[in-house]
């Protein structure tokens, strides 16, 4: 029955030259071969179904060892007489390729972490040593959990790492949940307690101290993120997730940043103001700046004043730099005396509007000024209507009530 060898050389290399690989072809080239052919002749982008169903049954036969080793001895006719002659359905085993391969990249999460930080840091830039602990595959078992590396599926989940639980929320109305399986944490296999690793106990992973260098550079900005590929914990047959850090910039007592630029809030007396003044300013890198004000210059209220190249550098432009604007409020004396009140009179234009007579003055009424808060007066207001028309609805409800006022008016 098997005495006879191949009667035609292409009768165990058919199915390599249908696949484009040599017979030496390893079971990671088989694959990125057939991927490869499989998309392009698929018969939904516009392939040949002939081709596609060839390659279909060439991968079918050398992706399995056992296939392989009677194909290579005793070509197709070997096959046909030594095993099952069924033929699977070309698009089922490219499905359950793409399947297979899609679960092995299954994606890790991202590690999230927030970075805080000065705005010194931000200015200058600054490099953060931090010590996090992360999981990784078990050395000593190659993350299989098991001595001898077998493993069987999970009962708990029928080896699908998923379990679905119904909730019942009310009378004939159920919740169906699905959430990872606690037995096998997921994975879909379980360890025998006797073959379990020592070192990860079953677990697959170890835990790990990692020390990172986070790089804050010059300029950076609240909320940006810092990511660092394929640091996160590890797991079997799944890609690393990102550890991701976030800039969380903590307030500083003097500086405000708004984009590129700084502000900062200084007060000077009405002499100041009026006669000139200079101060230090001890800027973010630790540089004084001598600030002052030009000869015979006023300084209004509420007043601002930039100096350029001093507000915070661009990122990854750290020479260039935005503006820093000095926010001047005036403090006004509470009161003058008589002397005061006579020199200033002197010393400061006279007022352009005309000074009144004392007839003018006896013909109006006197009046009384008030210090207020403009804000309170101004959130004090809406709330006054609204009492008003509350008041104007209640005499509308109660009409008894309006013509008892009318008859007393009367």
């Amino acid at each position: 029955m098997f005495g006879r060898g191949p009667s035609k050389k292409s009768d165990n290399t058919k199915f390599y030259e249908i696949l484009g690989v040599p017979k030496s072809a390893s079971p990671e080239d088989l694959k990125k071969a057939y991927r490869k052919a499989a998309i392009k002749n698929h018969p939904d982008k516009g392939g040949d179904p002939e081709k596609f169903k060839e390659l279909g049954q060439a991968y079918e036969v050398l992706s399995d060892p056992k296939k392989r080793e009677v194909y290579d001895q005793y070509g197709e006719e070997g096959l046909k007489n030594r095993m099952d002659d069924s033929v699977h359905d070309p698009f089922d085993i490219f499905s359950s390729f793409f399947a297979d391969r899609e679960r092995r990249q299954r994606r890790g999460e991202d590690v999230i972490h927030p970075l805080k930080v000065s705005l010194e840091d931000l200015y200058l830039g600054t490099t953060k040593k931090l010590s996090l602990s992360r999981h990784t595959l078990c050395s000593k078992c190659n993350g299989k959990g098991s001595k001898s590396g077998a493993s069987m599926q999970c009962r708990g989940c029928q080896g699908t790492g998923m379990k679905v639980t119904l909730r019942q929320l009310g009378p004939g109305m159920v919740q169906q949940m699905q959430h990872a399986c606690n037995e096998c944490k997921g994975t879909g296999e379980k360890v025998n307690d006797r073959d379990r690793c020592t070192q990860c106990k079953g677990e697959k992973v170890v835990s790990e101290k990692k020390v990172i260098e986070v790089n804050v550079e010059k300029g950076m900005v609240h909320s940006q993120k810092i990511t660092f590929k394929g640091q996160a914990d590890e797991a079997p047959e799944t890609v690393t997730g990102d550890i991701v850090f976030v800039v969380q910039q903590k307030e500083h007592p003097k500086f405000k940043r708004k984009g590129e630029d700084l502000f900062f809030e200084h007060k000077v007396s009405l002499a100041e103001a009026l006669c000139g003044f200079s101060f230090v300013l001890t800027h973010l890198d630790g540089r004084n700046l001598l600030i002052k004000a030009n000869s015979g210059e006023v300084v209004k209220p509420d007043s601002y004043k930039a100096i350029s190249d001093e507000g915070m550098p661009i990122y990854q432009r750290p020479f260039m730099k935005g503006k820093l604007y000095i926010h001047f409020t005036v403090e006004f004396p509470d009161s003058l005396s008589p002397d005061q009140i006579r020199s200033l009179e002197a010393i400061l234009p006279k007022p352009s509007t005309t000074q009144l007579s004392d007839m003018e003055i006896d013909e109006c009424e006197e009046t009384t000024l008030h210090d207020v808060k403009i804000e309170d007066e101004m959130k004090r207001k809406p709330q006054a209507k609204r009492e008003a028309y509350d008041d104007e609805d209640d005499n509308d409800e109660h009409p008894g009530g309006a013509q008892r006022v009318q008859c007393a008016q009367q």
